[in-house]
């Protein structure tokens, strides 16, 4: 418990410090997020022995999916450059040709799956950090990033506290045997009670859409977790890995993350 703790801590200090600090640090970090995101799902998914991903031209396209991308939004590159990573992707039908394994589009789906599963939530919540519905401020802002993270750790605390003292009914038991509805209930209702605080001091967005924004990360949050588990449970793993001690790896602590950014993203783009 004390590994797990001092771990915590110090991953929600380095997080929000470095989206604090302004663009280059957010983008410094999601860029290092990504490159061992990826790279430990192309090792996860390798446990089953069916699975032969193009590992290393895998988390090198991810890497510069990422990068193209945050350089396009802040507006560092044009949009063309984004090409170059789509044809990167589009060359992986045409290296796995000369690597002769017995299920070559097995790896080249989950190849291209590992990088679409955490590139794309990445860029989408970094975008966020030039979204302003309440201003006329332009450029870049900590607040809808900072704030989807605080909402985000903010379920994960309340549907554990309520599913550990109140939980009987199982949300998802053949995914997930420890979820349940009381968890999920608990979550939520803390949730939206952060999103109103937030809505005082993060301007960024109005309140309807704090509290809208805090029922997404609720729900899609709650089921990118479900489906990070029965991703583990069809290789027949615990963890996605061990880069955090007491919390496992990338993937486990960012799986809400890479379902709910997505729907939060284009919820808040679509009433724009």
């Amino acid at each position: 418990m004390l590994t797990r703790a001092i771990t915590g801590t110090l991953f929600v200090v380095a997080i929000t410090t470095a989206i604090y600090y302004g663009v280059y640090s957010s983008a410094l970090l999601f860029i290092l997020i990504v490159l061992l995101g990826v790279d430990e799902f192309y090792d996860m998914v390798k446990k089953n022995k069916h699975i032969e991903p193009l590992r290393i031209w895998g988390t090198i396209t991810g890497l510069t999916f990422i990068c193209t991308l945050l350089a396009i939004i802040s507006k560092g590159i044009t949009v063309r450059y984004i090409l170059i990573p789509i044809m990167m992707v589009f060359f992986t039908f045409i290296l796995e040709l000369y690597r002769k394994k017995q299920t070559p589009f097995l790896n080249i789906g989950y190849t291209i799956i590992g990088i679409c599963y955490i590139v794309i939530p990445f860029s989408m919540l970094y975008h966020l950090g030039y979204y302003n519905d309440s201003s006329s401020e332009q450029g870049f802002s900590y607040q809808i990033i900072l704030g989807f993270f605080f909402l985000l750790w903010t379920n994960d605390t309340g549907a554990y506290l309520a599913g550990k003292y109140l939980g009987k009914h199982k949300l998802f038991e053949r995914i997930s045997p420890k979820k349940t509805w009381e968890g999920s209930i608990g979550g939520a209702i803390l949730t939206l009670a952060v999103a109103y605080v937030l809505s005082i001091y993060f301007t960024n967005l109005s309140i309807n859409n704090w509290l809208v924004t805090g029922i997404l990360i609720t729900v899609f949050g709650g089921l990118g977790d479900l489906v990070e588990s029965m991703l583990k449970r069809s290789i027949g793993i615990k963890d996605s890995g061990n880069i955090l001690p007491g919390h496992g790896g990338i993937l486990d602590r960012f799986d809400g993350l890479l379902l709910a950014a997505p729907f939060v993203y284009c919820y808040l783009q679509l009433i724009q």
